[in-house]
């Protein structure tokens, strides 16, 4: 809920840190690094060593995940030497979940202690030179939901009433993914993000106009996220999928299933490149 009145700020405090305390009884590990998995992007058994995996019903106060592809679970657990927390499935505006809702499990992350959140998300190519299946890292975002998580009293406690989104996404972390996509020769794109409402996909009209501002590729998530990350300090990268290229001119229905199926033929590179990345994260630490 938008928090209106001290009481609501009150209330939406005690229910972070009570979310993070059940958590972290459940686990001895305590991750600097957390991982949000988006649609159809699971296949984290591969490079994690689990310590505990918590439905997300499990988890007080957190929201459910109600959509085909996002399984709703927490995992805690090890990719090589570095702890880390995965969200396997998120929530979105379209669900009904207002924004202070999604940010909760961030504010929650962060509570528990983490630092860096890498947030990925399987999106529509709107850069006409993408192609299906390639990951394009993102430097920037458009925010077209109409909505944002720090609206309301601002939980001081969290952040500043005015938090700077002019780096939104961490440069030092996108050079480190630059190079490790070379290093693995996974071929990574750059671009800027803008976040829709949804739940209808975009018209032929939209997709010109989404251009026009500059956006690459375009999805239903990840803004509301990383608006509260920031709002918390934490260090974000972003990594898009990309399950289709929208070509006004010869606009093809665009099927939810055909995405889903995309970013699971082709999410194994994106989880290496993850499992890459939080390893050179952990190198860096230890220095």
């Amino acid at each position: 809920m938008t928090l209106k009145t001290p009481r609501d700020a009150e209330q939406a405090l005690a229910h972070i840190r009570k979310a993070a305390e059940a958590i972290l009884l459940k686990t001895n590990l305590r991750p600097k690094t957390a991982v949000i998995l988006g649609t159809g992007l699971s296949g984290i058994s591969e490079i994690m060593e689990t310590d505990v995996s918590i439905p997300y019903k499990e988890i007080l106060h957190f929201p459910v995940s109600t959509v085909s592809g996002h399984p709703g679970i927490l995992h805690m657990g090890r990719v090589g030497d570095a702890e880390v927390a995965v969200m396997e499935g998120r929530f979105h505006l379209y669900e009904g979940y207002d924004p202070a809702e999604i940010a909760l499990p961030i504010r929650v992350l962060s509570l528990m202690g983490i630092e860096n959140l890498i947030v990925t998300n399987s999106a529509g190519g709107l850069n006409p030179l993408f192609l299906p299946g390639e990951i394009m890292v993102i430097h920037d975002h458009i925010n077209a939901t109409g909505a944002n998580p720090l609206a309301g009293i601002n939980l001081e406690v969290v952040g500043p009433r005015f938090p700077d989104m002019s780096r939104a996404y961490d440069r030092a972390l996108i050079e480190i993914t630059q190079a490790e996509a070379k290093r693995l020769g996974i071929h990574l794109v750059r671009g800027v993000y803008v976040g829709i409402l949804g739940p209808s996909l975009e018209t032929p009209a939209e997709t010109r106009m989404y251009r026009s501002f500059g956006a690459d590729a375009l999805g239903m998530s990840t803004i509301i996220e990383v608006i509260a990350a920031r709002h918390a300090g934490l260090r974000v990268l972003g990594l898009s999928m990309i399950a289709n290229v929208n070509l006004p001119d010869a606009m093809e229905p665009i099927l939810i299933d055909d995405i889903i199926a995309t970013a699971d033929r082709m999410g194994g590179d994106l989880i290496k490149l993850i499992a890459a990345v939080i390893g050179r994260m952990e190198e860096e630490t230890d220095l």
